[in-house]
This record gives structure tokens, C-alpha cells and sequence, in this order.
């Protein structure tokens, strides 16, 4: 007690905080906060819708955008520059997730033909939000609102043609009228998306016997498909070769054709220049021809000879070598 009363414990030191002091630091938190909620980024992939007190305010564009704080306009960005895709009778991470290692699917691909066959159809559907307002407060469920107008207009669709048709030739017909329809139910419900592509991935029958028929006319269409490509390709290198030689048979005709208008067209105008000269003098002309014409006919050819009859039969005479001298 003693110690005690010899050596007190020495009093604590009284911290003084101004009241000011603290009304500034509340004030700068107050201020960070308001500045901080004030801001907001949209990427370059988004629309942001903008509520004031939970009313529509605007839409605005990817950068850095600003708000009235403290909740009275509140932001939701939504991606409006991203294709998604939503898969049916399949996932496309069902191979890395255990998860989806054993899920079926199959409820959304089974579908029942026009010829009473059931049939596995797997597709996808493409699509890109146009409008980011409607997509927010139109539709409540969006993506279960998506599957089933896809569901439903695939199974119509499918409905309406045989098995034979939907697995082979009316493929590109169904993946277009599929994209007209949805496009319209969509708009019908102020969806604010737009589709892009309907693509048929898988179409198979149940698996069984059926499916192997299947299988047998699928390779039976191959087939069919490679003996036409064989009949094309032979025909595109047979048909030009003969084209080919028709042309060249046909320039050599019109070749021969110009020759023999040509050789025509000297002879007529040899014959006019002879008219001519007969018409000027037409005694003379008729004796020159008729010398040439009989040169022409009393000269013999190599190792041959030539008689002259007399015109009333009276006597002939033989004649050879005229070239030479007449015998």
C-alpha cells in the first residue's frame, strides 16, 4: 500500500477531437460516396437503361455515363452488341461439366413428324437484343419466354412434313420459316430481340431399327450424291472438248465458205469485165473466145491425142502434138 501511495499510476491523456473536425470528415466521406455513385461505365457491348425513382429515364451508350446519386436513378446495363445462343436437345459445355455429363435432353429435341415417326431434332438459335427496355420490363421470364417460342415453332414446323423430308431436303426451308416465326412471336411480344440464325444441328430417329434403316437411306443419298458429282465432273470435261472441236469445225466451214463466196465473187466479176469488152466489140471478143476455148480443147494432155471431126461426118482428122506441129 505504501508502493502504492509512493508511486501513483500517472493519469491517461485526454484526447480533445473538434466537433468540426469530424463534420468534415463525414461531409468527405458523404462527398466520395455521392461522387462515386454519381459515375458509371457501360462497355462497349452494352446499352444502360437509366430509372429515375423506378420510372423509365433514357437509354444511353457505351462510355462513362452519369446518375443522380443515392438511389434516384439507378442503371442496368444489358449487352446489346453480343450474339447469344441458346442450344435444344443439347449443351455445348455438357462434355467439361460433370454436371451435364448425364443430363438428357432429349424433352426439347423429340418431336412427331407429319408421317406419325418421332424424331430427334437438335438445333440452335442465334439471336442479338436490339431493344434494351423492352427486354428488361416487357417480358418477365426472357430466356424460358425464347425456348419456348422456339420449341413451339419447331415442332410445327416439323410437324408439318414427313421424316424423310425433315432429314434431308427440307432442311434449309425449316431453319428459314423457323427464323420468320420466332422473329414475329417475338415482336408480337415486345421482346426487343432479333433473331440471327436458326441453324438444324442433329436430326436423327429413335435409335433402334429404325435408325439403322435410316442410316442405310442416308448412305444410299450419299451415294446418290457422289454419282452425280462424278456424272457433273465428267461432263464438265467432256462437253467443253466438244465444244471445242464444233467451233473448230465450224470456223474451217466458214473459212471454206468465204473461199468459195470469194472465188464466186472473182469469177462474176471476171465474167462482167468480159461482157464489158464483148459489148464494145463483140466480133472480135467472139473470136478470141472462141480461140481460147478451142486451144483449150485441141491441146492434149501429156501422152494423149486429139481428133477432129468433121461437123457433117464427111471425114476426121487426126491431130497430135499441135504444141509441135499438126500431122
Amino acid at each position: 500500500m505504501d508502493t502504492m501511495q509512493q508511486n501513483p499510476r500517472p493519469a491517461r491523456r485526454k484526447v480533445n477531437i473538434s466537433p468540426k473536425l469530424v463534420l468534415w470528415v463525414v461531409a468527405a466521406v458523404v462527398l466520395v460516396m455521392l461522387v462515386l455513385s454519381s459515375f458509371f461505365v457501360v462497355d462497349q457491348t452494352e446499352q444502360a437503361v437509366v430509372l429515375r425513382l423506378g420510372k423509365y429515364n433514357r437509354t444511353v451508350g457505351p462510355g462513362l455515363q452519369t446518375k443522380i446519386p443515392l438511389g434516384i436513378e439507378v442503371s442496368y446495363n444489358v449487352p446489346t452488341q453480343v450474339v447469344q445462343t441458346m442450344t435444344f436437345g443439347y449443351r455445348t459445355n455438357s462434355s467439361s461439366s460433370p454436371l451435364f455429363q448425364h443430363a438428357d435432353y432429349t424433352n426439347e429435341s423429340l418431336m412427331l413428324t407429319g408421317d406419325l415417326n418421332i424424331i430427334d431434332v437438335q438445333w440452335i438459335v442465334q439471336y442479338k437484343i436490339e431493344n434494351a427496355y423492352n427486354w428488361l420490363f416487357n417480358v418477365e421470364s426472357r430466356e424460358t419466354t425464347i425456348r419456348d417460342i422456339s420449341q413451339s415453332v419447331m415442332n410445327k414446323l416439323v410437324g408439318d412434313l414427313p421424316i424423310l423430308s425433315v432429314m434431308t431436303s427440307q432442311r434449309t426451308r425449316i431453319e428459314v420459316e423457323a427464323q420468320e416465326n420466332m422473329q414475329a412471336l417475338f415482336d408480337s411480344f415486345g421482346l426487343g430481340v432479333r433473331v440471327i440464325t436458326v441453324k438444324l444441328q442433329n436430326i436423327v430417329p429413335p435409335v433402334g431399327e429404325v435408325q439403322d434403316a435410316f442410316e442405310d437411306v442416308n448412305k444410299a443419298i450419299q451415294d446418290m450424291n457422289r454419282y452425280i458429282n462424278e456424272g457433273k465432273q465428267n461432263y464438265n470435261k467432256i462437253i467443253p472438248s466438244a465444244r471445242g472441236e464444233a467451233n473448230q469445225i465450224i470456223q474451217v466451214a466458214e473459212g471454206y465458205a468465204s473461199e468459195r463466196v470469194n472465188q464466186a465473187e472473182g469469177d462474176v466479176a471476171r465474167f462482167d469485165s468480159v461482157r464489158q469488152e464483148y459489148e464494145k466489140s463483140k466480133e472480135i471478143t467472139r473470136r478470141r473466145l472462141y480461140i481460147e476455148t478451142m486451144e483449150s480443147i485441141i491441146t492434149p494432155q501429156e501422152g494423149g491425142s486429139v481428133t477432129l471431126v468433121d461437123k457433117k461426118l464427111a471425114n476426121y482428122l487426126p491431130i497430135q502434138m499441135l504444141e509441135g506441129g499438126a500431122k
